[in-house]
């Protein structure tokens, strides 16, 4: 079975948030083993300057790394990356599970996105839309369309 990591920047406090997430959890246990990992997202000051901003993503990635399990194909979600249909995005996890690997990691940053270091340690950068979302909802939006895939793949009816 695919094992599935999501390793992410904060907690979910809204309860409609952690519903939505508990829901595609149950819902994906049928298909993979998943894993969340949330890291402690830093403070941010009322103000902000390049100085803070490098600190803050430096601390947060720091706690990403440390969390990041080896041998795992690592997708990071961040707006210069591809943007994938459904089906599209479906195909490319058959294709890791089949010829690279059993593990696949996800990434979700914080407020203010990834290093550049740890997009260097990224098999592959993805994009859900070009618009900025919450990334506690893009938690959401990503389990959302794990289940997709799944569906998909078994040629299960939902996607449609």
């Amino acid at each position: 079975m695919l094992n599935i990591n999501i390793v992410c920047v904060g907690k979910i406090k809204e309860d409609y948030l952690k519903d939505a997430i508990a829901e595609y959890s149950k819902r994906l246990s049928k298909y993979c083993n998943l894993s969340i990992t949330e890291v402690a997202d830093e403070k941010l000051p009322n103000k902000l300057n390049d100085s803070i901003i490098n600190n803050i993503k430096d601390k947060e990635s720091k706690k990403i790394i440390d969390n990041l399990k080896k041998d795992s194909y690592i997708f990071a979600l961040d707006l210069t990356g591809k943007q994938f249909s459904s089906v599209d995005f479906s195909k490319k996890l058959e294709d890791i599970a089949v010829n690279y690997n059993s593990s696949i990691t996800f990434i979700i940053g914080g407020t203010l996105g990834l290093t550049s270091e740890i997009l260097s340690l990224c098999s592959e950068k993805i994009c859900f839309s070009k618009m900025t979302f919450p990334h506690q909802l893009i938690r959401v939006f990503l389990l959302e369309q794990l289940f997709r895939c799944f569906k998909i793949s078994k040629g299960e009816t939902y996607h449609w």
